[in-house]
């Protein structure tokens, strides 16, 4: 195609919030003649403060835009800058749009589902002085993405059912169709596939040759991977090479928008596999870092350098930046982890989520390191800190909202030699609610401790090392007994969940309201049952028991090893013995371990010399190995992640005074002295109770030794 020369360059502006379409079309314009991209924005009023101070000949303009309607960008280049050519695109289907639009002075009007070429034809028409209204869209989106539903399925759905499927997020199509269809998800892929001619992928292994090819961002925006495919041979042809298969896994159909949009970056012929969701996602977070699309389109090559303008008060106007902090907190929502780590290293930001109890660490793009010092003052700017004091630690909240989902944030600043490190404790305190049996509790277990919350009053102590789940047991327990009859306050530090019906108050130390302070006032409320987060001092303590005594009861935790371990830690803080005695009706020591993933866990055999050699650890009577002769064991599958676990369980060690541990509590023995009195009386350790989880099949020897400590030979 040739073009008349012309005189001088075109400058052109480009305002799209659709980062994959945004690249696509820059990277395309930036091959025409004459014709300069002076910059690219995914916000509209950056775009138009730019466009007021460059004075471009030719403004490309999406209508939808998430800060300010592209009208009101039209209407006002129009009223400035009578000169500037515009070209407006858009997403949907709009009958009297053309028209409206007219009538403001645009120049042009395109859809941009329409294929990319024809998009850059109506921009070269703009620019030479012509007009462009044409579309040869005539359906709305619905219609258009009905081509990506094969029919057999869409005939299975009702109009309301297609239209869900077809709104949903790529990645959670399949979710969305299977809920539909009220089909396991393995199934549903299956189908999918087969009305598609297409096959599933499994044991996903990524190409490292052809994982340069595609852009982060459209990687992201697609849900697709790279992926080796077929037998190794001796000799492979470059991945450079036109005629080598190009083999993509994706999370759902691909459309010919897709199809031409890779071709934009390889001409290389694509060969489609459909795969489980999660594990596409999975891998592009490993190879491409979490937030790798939102920090790659800050880096565009098709932006001028006078439309970098630095400003340093304002640092959360990076709309990279923003969206890179909003990628790993949402994926931290996905990996159900409780925390988020940012840990400035030399020559590095490491990030880590807890997941399951574990520590994590979360692939980076690999420019993320130039972006610290903005990520660390976007958190802190969230978190309503004082950004310019990075001397001294700082404490402060984010209420997060994504997806239906929302977060309270408690985020911790600590000064550390490279840079401030940051850690966030993700709190959901709308997350559905744990009863006895979905924490792990068998029906021995529940009696027991249904029977004492049965008490008018009385402690009820749960202990266990951080993250071990006390409050989640806690608040079971307030669950189970609340009632209209019944006036229930708890004193927490934070609030982890909304429980309906019941008084809860946050504590706050900087203000003078600790856990002491607020349970004198407490117990001015005409309480039936009170809950205090923990006992962290004697005047807690003294208050607590006291309440127990006087016709309370009263719900707490503390941090010790095991249950008796509860006793002598009161003693130790200054409580008179035969008021601890008289006061704790029932300690609970408890431990969470990974539940096996139950779509990939299997049967092994184990040895009798191993068997009996953990049995001791655990503190179990050998004779239990008898007939033992095969457990269950982690294997790693797609849904798990390749761990061999998903989600988690508790054990537990019930303790409760008899008259015998009474009388050995006045004497001030020793908890070894209490524990083995106890186990003569039954009680069952967590050794104990780990072995049952295993011999159930939830659990593995390695996750209960993990977490359970070991007892001397």
């Amino acid at each position: 195609m040739s073009a008349a020369p012309t005189t001088r360059t075109c400058r052109a502006v480009l305002i799209e919030d659709d980062s994959v379409f945004r690249q696509l079309l820059g990277t395309t314009l930036g091959t025409i003649p004459d014709l300069q991209v002076a910059g690219a924005f995914d916000l509209g009023r950056p775009g138009l403060e730019f466009c007021r101070r460059e004075k471009p000949d030719l403004l490309v303009v999406d209508l939808s835009l998430p800060d300010i309607n592209g009208m009101e960008i039209v209407r006002e280049i129009r009223r400035t800058l009578p000169e500037t050519k515009i070209l407006v695109i858009t997403g949907s289907a709009q009958d009297r749009l053309p028209g409206d639009l007219l009538s403001l002075g645009v120049h042009g009007y395109v859809n941009k589902s329409e294929p990319i070429g024809f998009v850059v034809g109506a921009i070269e028409s703009v620019r030479g002085g012509g007009m462009f209204f044409a579309s040869r869209i005539e359906s709305t989106v619905a219609p258009k993405l009905q081509e990506n539903l094969p029919a057999a399925l869409a005939a299975l759905l009702t109009d309301e059912q297609r239209q869900t499927v077809l709104e949903a997020a790529r990645e959670k199509r399949l979710e969305a169709l299977a809920t539909a269809l009220a089909r396991p998800e393995a199934e549903v892929l299956a189908r999918v596939a087969t009305a598609a001619g297409f096959d599933v992928a499994s044991n996903l292994e990524t190409d490292p040759d052809a994982r340069g090819l595609l852009p982060a961002r459209l990687v992201h925006e697609y849900q697709i991977i790279p992926i080796k495919f077929g037998p190794a041979v001796g000799s492979v042809a470059p991945f450079s090479s036109f005629h080598t298969p190009l083999h993509l896994a994706t999370a759902w159909l691909p459309d010919q928008q897709m199809s031409d949009w890779l071709r934009t970056f390889t001409p290389r012929p694509l060969v489609w596999h459909l795969a489980v969701p999660e594990r596409v996602h999975q891998l592009i977070i490993e190879n491409f870092g979490v937030g790798s699309g939102s920090l790659e389109d800050s880096d565009e090559s098709y932006v001028a350098p006078e439309a970098q303008q630095s400003n340093d008060d304002v640092v959360d106007e990076d709309a990279a930046v923003v969206r890179f902090v909003t990628d790993v907190i949402s994926q931290a929502i996905t990996d159900q982890a409780t925390d988020i780590h940012f840990e400035p290293q030399e020559g590095q930001l490491r990030i880590r989520y807890r997941v399951d109890g574990l520590l994590v660490p979360v692939p980076v793009p690999e420019n993320l390191l130039r972006f610290q010092d903005a990520i660390i003052s976007r958190l802190k700017i969230m978190a309503r800190m004082n950004i310019s004091e990075k001397r001294l630690p700082q404490d402060g909240r984010i209420n997060f909202k994504a997806g239906g989902i929302v977060l309270d944030i408690r985020v911790s600043t600590v000064p550390t030699i490279y840079a401030e490190s940051i850690s966030l404790r993700l709190l959901n305190q709308k997350k559905e609610a744990y009863n006895m049996d979905r924490l792990g509790m068998n029906a021995e277990e529940q009696s027991q401790i249904v029977n004492i919350l049965d008490y008018p009053h009385g402690i009820i102590l749960v202990t266990g090392p951080t993250g071990s789940g006390k409050s989640t047991t806690l608040n079971a327990f307030l669950r189970k007994i609340n009632s209209t009859d019944l006036r229930i306050i708890t004193i927490e530090d934070p609030i982890e969940y909304e429980v309906p019906g019941v008084n809860q108050m946050q504590v706050r130390p900087e203000i003078g309201l600790t856990f002491a302070d607020a349970l004198r006032h407490v117990l001015r409320q005409d309480p039936d049952v009170i809950m205090v987060g923990e006992i962290r001092d004697k005047d807690t303590a003294e208050i607590a028991i006291r309440a127990s005594l006087t016709g309370h009861l009263v719900f707490s935790t503390l941090h010790t090893n095991d249950a008796p371990g509860a006793i002598t830690r009161l003693v130790d803080m200054g409580i008179e013995p035969f008021l601890v005695a008289s006061a704790i009706e029932l300690v609970i020591a408890q431990r969470l371990v990974r539940r096996l993933c139950p779509d990939c866990t299997k049967v092994a055999p184990i040895t009798k010399i191993k068997l009996l050699e953990n049995l001791a650890i655990l503190g179990c009577d050998p004779a239990e190995a008898e007939l033992i002769t095969q457990l269950k064991s982690p294997v790693g599958c797609d849904r798990c992640r390749g761990t061999g676990y998903r989600g988690r369980v508790g054990i537990f060690e019930i303790f409760r005074l008899n008259d015998e541990m009474h009388e050995l509590v006045l004497k001030r023995e020793s908890t070894r002295t209490l524990a083995d009195c106890a186990r003569q009386h039954g009680m069952r350790t967590l050794g104990q109770s780990g072995w049952e989880k295993i011999k159930s099949g939830y659990t593995s020897f390695d996750e209960v030794l993990r977490v359970v400590t070991v007892t001397d030979a």
